[in-house]
């Protein structure tokens, strides 16, 4: 289950995210998202955990808890659409 961490402090760091969401269960992917032209964090990242029970787990205790000094924000990401079935906008 893949999900959205926003809100977060512009210092707060990957490995700590990893850790944070680890105290749930098995993270299988974290990614921070940066700024391309300053390499500072934009807040919020994604972390993907494999049991659907660990995800909620993690939604449950983390969601408005205080991370260096930012109250941040945990759901579930929104399903994207299939993009096979995306019309295309080619002409």
């Amino acid at each position: 289950m893949k999900l959205l961490i926003r809100n977060l402090a512009r210092t707060t760091t990957e490995e700590e995210i990893h850790a944070l969401f680890s105290e749930f269960g098995h993270v299988q992917s974290c990614n921070l998202v940066m700024d391309k032209n300053s390499g500072v964090s934009k807040g919020f990242g994604f972390v993907e955990m494999p049991k659907p029970g660990d995800a909620k787990a993690a939604i449950k205790n983390l969601n408005g808890k205080d991370v260096a000094g930012s109250v941040i924000r945990v759901k579930k990401t929104d399903p994207k659409p299939d993009e096979a079935k995306a019309p295309s906008s080619e002409a």
